[in-house]
């Protein structure tokens, strides 16, 4: 099991910047490309990847969430959490300390296409939640309750186009935020992975008017090479009265 100073409240967060190891260099194997290789060192020598084995996290994406969390304080014991494209499960395991879901008393529902180990406290669902009928699903394992956070740390595989690789998760962002609205209850909040060069003008447009607060934020878990980045919306306004009689939306 994690170490317990992964929860709020348990004091000071885990660091994992502060262990400083002997570097370890991996030679250019036969059969493995220079980027495998490249790809191979960099996570051997990941601080964050040695602290994720150290304390039992799935991921060093974990750290990410846990240094978010820390700051802008999204989960609290009871809350419903969501978690789209949540394999291996470093999302969903910090979210499930942080609700104590794993204590019976907040519920975390994850989907990915693919499987996880199973996580206490998490209700996990095998399937692309781009395919139709994912979302209808993910509300009825919500079981009629509306969410206080919904996360997304989709990715489209790349492809080193960088225009290309931009649309295509705005468009999983995009996606994201739908599901959000629909099932979010108010005051709540939507965290999703986009690319440097920020959100799309229309879509960050759509979340201003939804939230009260909008920000890109880069947690130091990401690597600093990485054009990886998150856009956190909080003060979910509500769905207006056309909306809630929607079908297919919670009651």
């Amino acid at each position: 099991m994690p170490k317990s100073s992964g929860r709020k409240g348990g004091g000071k967060s885990q660091s994992a910047g502060g262990e400083r190891g002997l570097k370890v260099r991996v030679r250019t194997a036969r059969h493995r490309k220079p980027s495998s290789t490249r790809w191979l060192q960099r996570q051997l020598n990941d601080p964050f990847v040695a602290a994720a084995k150290r304390e039992g996290f799935r991921s060093r994406a974990a750290y990410k969430l846990i240094e978010i969390d820390d700051k802008y304080r999204l989960m609290k014991p009871g809350d419903v959490v969501v978690d789209l494209g949540a394999a291996p499960g470093g999302w969903s395991q910090i979210a499930a300390m942080r609700v104590k879901a794993d204590e019976g008393r907040g519920s975390v529902v994850a989907i990915d296409v693919t499987p996880i180990d199973p996580i206490p406290g998490v209700s996990f669902l095998n399937a692309d939640f781009m395919d139709a009928g994912a979302p209808d699903a993910l509300i009825a394992a919500l079981g009629g309750r509306r969410a206080d956070l919904v996360l997304s740390d989709m990715a489209a595989p790349a492809t080193g186009h960088r225009q290309t690789d931009h649309l295509r998760i705005m468009a999983l962002c995009e996606a994201a935020l739908d599901f959000a609205v629909s099932v979010l209850a108010p005051g709540g909040a939507f965290l999703c992975k986009v690319l440097q060069g920020g959100t799309a003008h229309e879509l960050l447009g759509e979340m201003k008017r939804r939230f009260a607060t909008v920000r890109h934020v880069k947690p130091k878990a990401s690597r600093a090479d990485s054009s990886e980045l998150y856009v956190l919306a909080t003060g979910f306004r509500g769905k207006t009265d056309a909306e809630e009689g929607a079908p297919g939306a919670p009651i």
